[in-house]
């Protein structure tokens, strides 16, 4: 079967797809990647359901060789590199971009654009075990994807599908939907009555930083501390808790949750990250500066309807990069024929023979 080799294992490379969705109960984060837009948006280039598991690049990315066969994949829109062949040849793969590798040639990629994160789906998948309905990588209990760690060199990645067809054509997301500018969008509560209106006010003015202590389970912001509301503090009884979720602890310093982010938590709630922004996220590292904006449900649930459509347009605009053809488009543009000729008529040949030489005159 086709696989892909570890050669250069990156910074953080793990298997994820969009994580353990049912087992919260069991007291087991939800994992998965940190943009699911872009896992649905690599499958469908590579033909894959959209919660088929990819490779989830961070900080640095890795360096696979395909061997055993070909091997059908794509990059997401953070990610970009070039294909280097056992001949020494090679080629560019852009963002956004499903490529085949035969087998022997190497994928070397640049890091995610804006030390965020970047995926690469295969078709078919991995040869992975299912755990708990999934084959995400928990990487903090030790299970899931890949032996339940980060990618090392060496590793050989099995494909669940058969052998790609090295020479099928290239296929981009001609029309890739973009990222909201502006804050980063937030619906107020659940724990609103723990912080006094000036202070919510506090925390939409910012600016915060995001801080260096920052990983796949949260962004620590650093900025202005926020204040409790009179006999209020910084705990409250534990409760369920979910991605994009911002706690803020003792120290008043706001905590994004992110995919891994635990189960419950104690530390009030002064608002929850829309859906929508947590991508956005992602693309933050230590430094970076952001600010936010209150929504309400309704304008939150407005705005996901726009996006799905958006994506559904991004899905239908996959075709080959600007410019290039199919064998059969190339042969319809063209020009096939230089002139047209009457095969009666000899003068109409160049270097014709004479009328009295020919022995059929309606053979030219």
């Amino acid at each position: 079967m086709p696989s892909l080799r570890v050669l250069v294992s990156g910074a953080r490379t793990m298997v994820q797809d969009q994580g353990f969705r049912n087992a919260r109960s069991l007291g087991v984060p939800g994992c998965g990647v940190l943009d699911r837009e872009a896992l649905q948006l690599v499958n469908a280039l590579v033909g894959n359901p959209p919660t088929t598991e990819a490779l989830e690049v961070a900080l640095l990315s890795p360096v696979l060789r395909a061997e055993g066969g070909a091997v059908r994949l794509a990059l997401s829109g953070t990610l970009r590199g070039r294909v280097q062949g056992q001949d020494g040849g090679s080629r560019t793969v852009p963002p956004w971009t499903a490529t085949s590798l035969a087998a022997g040639e190497t994928l070397h990629l640049a890091p995610p654009d804006r030390g965020g994160t970047g995926l690469i789906a295969v078709r078919g998948g991995f040869d992975l075990p299912m755990v708990l309905g999934s084959r995400s990588t928990c990487q903090r209990a030790g299970f899931g994807g890949f032996h339940g760690r980060a990618l090392q060199v060496a590793d050989v990645l099995t494909l669940a599908a058969g052998e790609a067809a090295p020479e099928t054509q290239d296929l981009v997301l001609t029309d890739a939907p973009r990222r909201a500018p502006g804050p980063i969008r937030v619906v107020p509560g659940p724990q609103s009555e723990w912080f006094p209106a000036a202070e919510f006010d506090r925390f939409l003015g910012g600016p915060y930083q995001v801080s260096p202590r920052c990983d796949r389970m949260g962004l620590r912001l650093d900025g202005p501390a926020l204040s409790f509301a009179p006999g209020r503090g910084g705990d409250i009884i534990s409760d369920g808790i979910t991605p994009g979720a911002v706690q803020v602890p003792g120290n008043g310093l706001p905590i994004v949750l992110l995919a891994d982010a635990q189960t419950t938590g104690g530390y009030p709630k002064i608002a929850t990250v829309i859906g929508l922004d947590l991508p956005r996220l992602c693309a933050l590292g230590p430094g970076d500066s952001l600010r936010f904006a209150a929504i309400t449900v309704a304008q939150a649930e407005a705005l996901a309807r726009a996006r799905l459509n958006e994506l559904l347009r991004a899905v239908a605009s996959i075709g080959p990069p600007p410019g290039a053809a199919t064998w059969t488009e190339g042969l319809s543009r063209a020009n096939l024929i230089g002139g047209i000729v009457d095969m009666g008529r000899p003068d109409h040949f160049p270097g014709h023979l004479p009328e009295d030489e020919r022995k059929d005159p309606t053979c030219g």
